[in-house]
């Protein structure tokens, strides 16, 4: 488990204050607000809640206020005010606010990675080479630095100035993304922004999963569809992951049919069949055993909770 002691200093305190002042400001009520800024997404929870599933795209996310605990596979990383996350590739996930109170509300900040932006700051700023047998998370935590928090307070400083969003908005995502580059685990974003690293290529194939969840996974023609052998594959992704490919393609399937069985009203072989599953039995052993509990009583455990 990955978890960090907050930090205290009094210009830290002011300026995690201001940011939570701020997202009060710009928000109404619980939930995820997307922003005028189209990157930045601001979260709020006065609650702790459920482990709850969904698919992480790539992203930075720094608590101002409160405590979450998200879950790869079986790894438990805990984090809370003026720590960051960051989610280099997309990956199904679990997540659960422990700590919030109407008082003390959960607040989060989520700036989305767009790939492309990575790839140039990577270009221009020629940052100290990614080692090629990286075989970092592609979910990592990590002590937010005082360049890294101002650049992030600028940021969402400019709410309060939509005048100003469209010239300096993009500076300022650009300055955080290049301060997560610098930063001592900055050569794991780096290394998936490379084309033709080998975890660029398993970033393809993470991409090709979750277009194809549905289809058969057959690991010999999705490592050649990647350019990687079969074995350098299932390393990688497992490395980025902390899933086999199979693995992964599982947790897509398992958490659709959740969504379908929820948003949509399937019955249970009906979902099942929908996201690839030809046997019945098989879908609802995997289900329990990632949701535990059958589909059935899953969902009325949802249903009466809602």
């Amino acid at each position: 488990m990955n978890s960090f002691i907050s930090p205290s200093s009094d210009e830290t305190s002011a300026q995690r204050a201001e940011l939570a002042r701020l997202v009060e400001g710009a928000v109404c009520g619980d939930g995820m607000h997307p922003t005028a800024i189209e990157p930045l997404h601001l979260i709020r929870c006065a609650t702790p809640g459920e482990m709850t599933y969904g698919l992480h795209k790539p992203a930075l996310c720094v608590i101002v206020q409160g405590g979450k605990e998200v879950r790869l596979a079986d790894e438990l990383y805990r984090y809370d005010p003026l720590h960051y996350l960051v989610v280099s590739v997309t990956l199904p996930v679990a997540g659960c606010v422990i700590r919030a109170s109407s008082d003390e509300p959960y607040i989060c900040i989520r700036l989305d990675i767009d790939p492309s932006l990575i790839a140039g700051l990577v270009a221009d700023a020629n940052p100290a080479p990614a080692p090629e047998d990286t075989a970092g998370r592609g979910l990592y935590l990590d002590r937010i630095d005082a360049p890294l928090l101002d650049a992030t307070l600028r940021l969402v400083r400019l709410l309060n100035n939509p005048k100003d969003i469209p010239v300096l908005a993009p500076l300022a995502v650009r300055e955080i993304f290049y301060r997560l580059l610098c930063g001592p685990q900055g050569h794991h974003l780096q290394a998936v922004a490379l084309q033709g690293s080998q975890s660029h290529r398993v970033n393809d194939a993470i991409e090709w999963l979750n277009r194809n969840y549905v289809e058969p996974l057959r690991i010999d023609e999705l490592a050649r569809r990647v350019n990687l052998s079969s074995s350098s594959l299932h390393h990688r992704f497992k490395a980025l992951t902390a899933m086999s490919p199979l693995q992964y393609q599982k947790q897509l399937r398992l958490q659709e049919a959740r969504r379908l069985l929820v948003a949509e009203g399937l019955e249970v072989s009906a979902a099942g069949y929908r996201v690839g599953y030809e046997s019945p039995s098989q879908f609802s052993r995997e289900y329990s055993r990632l949701f535990g509990a059958s589909p059935v009583k899953d969902l009325a455990r949802l249903r009466s909770t809602a």
